[in-house]
């Protein structure tokens, strides 16, 4: 068992250098097609010190980055080959491969960069905050619960950008002596006045269920992924009505850190394509797409884990239940919404479709929604959110130039 372990363990670093290496030359032909960017263009970046992996922490930016780029231009500063490589290859934003400090201070020098943004908490964005005489903005890849949500690590960055109230007030209950007035923007979702992509099935009097499980995590606090202990179980029910539709999105980084919960993924998926198989008609999706919209508001129900998806939904307005942890020590802040949701215990998975059944015909439910959806994203109006985010931006270059030529 060890060799076989061994093995498997050195053909896994195989592929994956063979991966970098092959991003490597795509990345590089990429650039010299390109050619240089122009220089002294750009006033915003975006710091993304990841790959390929977490690109979803990217793509979900791109439609409200570039709207943004109409007024002030945009550019991306990748710092690792593959993420690069799935930026340039994506297309939505200009690319500054800078993969070490000197070409970093490269991109500083020959642009005008006076704002910089950070979708996530990688342990590269410290190398950039070296950087003074531009603000430093943690915009986050999403809103919701989860201990990440209210890090310590917020106090690194001169400004945070977050979704609402709930968002303010759980910074408030953890972090000492941070400015919240100061320092923080309530700017709602963005993204969601950007929700993109179109039907894979046409519409019929299916009951479309949407499972978007995250991944298994990296911590015991932070074991909120539900595809081992509820997945199966409750894909395999759904599956067995006829009545149902499973769209089911699983997190991209699923089974990184635990092979058993990537196996159980793999073995959900294997079974919606035996069902299709069995039943064209049924059209049950695997979704790995780089768009998120349609499904959030395709689905009649929704069943999510404590992520961010939890609150992409919940500014839909649509029913949803939210799998309750197994692991006893996964931090649950049930202060907020989670103090009023419809948990699914592991041990009910089995009986989703009563548990469906019962919250998709309670007429109350939508309304009981919507003090929520206020609470954690103000006005959801088409458009507002976006508007936020514009001004929140333009008082930041407001103040970056009252610093630039008068000082504090």
């Amino acid at each position: 068992m060890p060799l076989v372990r061994d093995t498997r363990l050195a053909m896994g670093l195989l592929r994956k250098a063979l991966a970098t290496r092959n991003a490597r030359r795509d990345l590089r032909r990429a650039l010299e097609a390109r050619g240089p960017l122009p220089t002294g263009r750009f006033q915003i970046a975006v710091y993304f010190a990841d790959g390929a992996v977490n690109m979803y922490q990217m793509r979900q930016w791109y439609a409200p980055l570039q709207k943004l780029a109409e007024k002030w231009p945009v550019v991306v500063i990748s710092r690792a080959i593959r993420g690069a490589d799935a930026l340039l290859k994506d297309g939505a934003l200009p690319i500054a491969y800078a993969p070490t400090v000197n070409a970093v201070e490269e991109v500083l020098a020959e642009q005008d960069i006076r704002i910089v943004l950070y979708v996530n908490q990688n342990t590269r964005n410290f190398q950039m905050f070296r950087y003074g005489q531009r603000w430093h903005v943690f915009i986050n890849h999403g809103e919701s619960d989860k201990m990440y949500m209210s890090t310590n690590q917020y106090k690194a960055y001169d400004y945070a950008f977050v979704a609402g109230d709930a968002a303010r007030n759980r910074l408030s209950r953890v972090l000492w002596d941070y400015d919240l007035d100061r320092r923080t923007f309530s700017i709602g979702r963005p993204q969601a006045d950007h929700y993109s992509g179109e039907l894979p099935y046409a519409p019929d009097d299916r009951t479309v269920v949407l499972y978007a499980p995250t991944w298994e995590g990296d911590r015991p606090s932070a074991h909120y992924g539900s595809i081992a202990s509820h997945g199966e179980a409750l894909v395999t029910a759904l599956l067995a009505t006829g009545r149902h539709r499973v769209i089911y999105r699983p997190h991209p980084r699923s089974g990184v850190v635990d092979a058993a919960y990537g196996a159980a993924n793999a073995r959900i998926v294997a079974a919606l394509k035996a069902a299709d198989a069995a039943d064209p008609a049924a059209h049950h999706v695997h979704d790995t797409g780089a768009e998120l919209g349609w499904q959030l508001a395709a689905a009649d129900l929704a069943i999510v884990d404590i992520s961010a998806m939890v609150y992409d939904r919940l500014a839909v307005g649509k029913p949803l239940m939210i799998t309750r942890p197994t692991d006893p020590e996964a931090l649950v802040d049930d202060s907020g919404y989670l103090s009023a949701c419809e948990w699914l215990d592991a041990a009910a998975s089995g009986t989703i479709v009563a548990e469906a059944d019962r919250v998709l015909g309670d007429p109350d439910a939508v309304g009981r929604l919507e003090h929520w959806v206020q609470h954690y994203f103000g006005d959801t109006a088409p458009g507002a959110a976006t508007e936020r985010f514009e001004s929140a931006i333009a008082e930041l270059m407001q103040r970056w130039d009252t610093w630039h030529h008068t000082g504090p």
